[in-house]
C-alpha cells in the first residue's frame, strides 16, 4: 500500500486521546496502527472551566509520541479534533497552538452536531448493520445519543441527537468521593443520570415502541466488554461488533462499585488509568439500557476518529 493512500486521525477527548493510522481499502479504512492513551484532559474542567496545567502537559506529551508514530508511517494526511473538554474549557488556545506546532495540523474543536455525525458513522465502520440505530457514546465529559439510518451516507446528518451533561469523569468528580463509593454517592449519581435521560428524545422513540438497535461506543463500553471477557490484553477483534447484555452490565457494576481502587486495578480487562472513573461510566450504561428497555447493546470500539478517516479517504 503506497504512502499516499494512508490517512490518519486523532481524537482528543475528555479522558483519552486516540490515534489511528489507516490505509484506504474497498471495505473502508484498514487500520495499520491504533493508539489509545488516557490523558484526562477534562480533569477539573467541570469545576474550574479551565484546563489544568498538568492535564495540558500530559496531552502534549501524548501528541509528541503520536507525532513520532505519524513520521514513522510517512506523515500521512491527518485530521485532528477536540471534543467536550476543549469545548467547555476557557484558555484552550495555548494548548491548540502547541498541538499545532507538534503535529503540523491544528486541532479543530468541533461542535456537537459534527461530533454526532462523526461518531455515528465512525461507530458503524467495519460492522454490517441495517435499519434505524441508536448510537450512544459515553465519554468523560458528556454522553451523546444519536439516532440515524445505518444505510445513510457518511456526510448525512443523523435524524436526531442529544448531548447530555453526564460523563464518567464528570460524575466521578462530582459525586464519587469515597473508596469504594458510598451507596449515598452512587444514588446521587444515579439521580443525575435519571434526570438527564428523562428528557432525552431518542429514548422517547424507544419508549413509544420504535425498534432501534443500540450501538455503544467509546472507552467505557469497550472496557466493560473487556472486563466481561477478562482480557489480559485488549483485543479489538473480540470487542468490536460484540454484544454486551444488561445483565452483564449490572453484574459488572455491582462488582466494580464494591471494590476499592487498589483491588479494582487488578481486574483483567481494566486499564489502571480508567479504574477510578469506570464505576460512573458503568452506572451510565446500566441506567441507559434500563431506560431504553434494552436487554443488550452492540459494542463498537470505533467512533469519531473513524468518521474522520472516512472523510479523508473520500475527499
Amino acid at each position: 500500500m503506497s504512502e499516499a493512500k494512508k490517512v490518519a486521525a486523532i481524537d482528543i477527548g475528555t479522558n483519552s486521546v486516540l490515534l489511528v493510522i489507516a490505509a484506504a481499502a474497498p471495505g473502508g479504512p484498514r487500520p495499520l496502527l491504533e493508539r489509545a492513551t488516557i490523558t484526562r484532559m477534562g480533569e477539573g474542567v467541570d469545576q474550574t472551566r479551565r484546563l489544568a496545567p498538568a492535564a495540558v502537559e500530559r496531552n502534549l506529551a501524548c501528541l509528541r509520541a503520536y507525532a513520532e508514530d505519524l513520521r514513522a508511517h510517512g506523515s500521512p494526511r491527518l485530521d485532528v479534533v477536540g471534543t467536550s473538554a476543549l469545548r467547555d474549557a476557557e484558555g484552550a488556545e495555548d494548548f491548540l497552538n502547541e498541538a499545532e506546532r507538534i503535529l503540523g495540523v491544528r486541532p479543530r474543536v468541533i461542535a456537537g452536531d459534527e461530533e454526532a455525525r462523526l461518531t455515528f458513522h465512525g461507530a458503524l465502520s467495519g460492522l454490517s448493520l441495517s435499519g434505524t440505530l441508536l448510537v450512544f457514546d459515553v465519554g468523560g465529559g458528556s454522553t451523546e445519543l444519536i439516532v440515524g439510518d445505518a444505510s445513510s451516507s457518511a456526510s448525512a446528518s443523523p435524524q436526531s441527537r442529544v448531548s447530555l451533561d453526564i460523563g464518567s469523569v464528570r460524575l466521578f468528580e462530582r459525586h464519587l468521593k469515597s473508596d469504594p463509593p458510598a451507596k449515598s454517592e452512587l444514588l446521587r449519581a444515579e439521580e443525575q443520570i435519571a434526570e438527564a435521560l428523562a428528557g432525552a428524545a431518542p429514548l422517547s422513540r424507544i419508549a413509544a415502541g420504535e425498534p432501534l438497535t443500540l450501538v455503544g461506543v467509546a472507552g467505557t463500553l469497550t472496557t466493560l466488554k473487556a472486563l466481561e471477557l477478562e482480557l489480559p490484553a485488549y483485543d479489538a477483534e473480540r470487542v468490536h461488533g460484540s454484544s454486551l447484555s444488561l445483565a452483564s452490565v449490572e453484574e459488572l457494576f455491582a462488582k466494580l462499585s464494591s471494590l476499592p481502587l487498589t483491588e479494582r486495578v487488578k481486574l483483567p480487562g481494566l486499564s489502571p488509568k480508567r479504574a477510578d472513573v469506570i464505576v460512573a461510566g458503568a452506572l451510565i450504561v446500566r441506567e441507559l439500557l434500563r431506560r431504553a428497555g434494552a436487554k443488550e447493546t452492540l459494542v463498537s470500539d470505533r467512533g469519531v476518529r473513524f468518521g474522520l478517516l472516512e472523510a479523508l479517504i473520500s475527499a
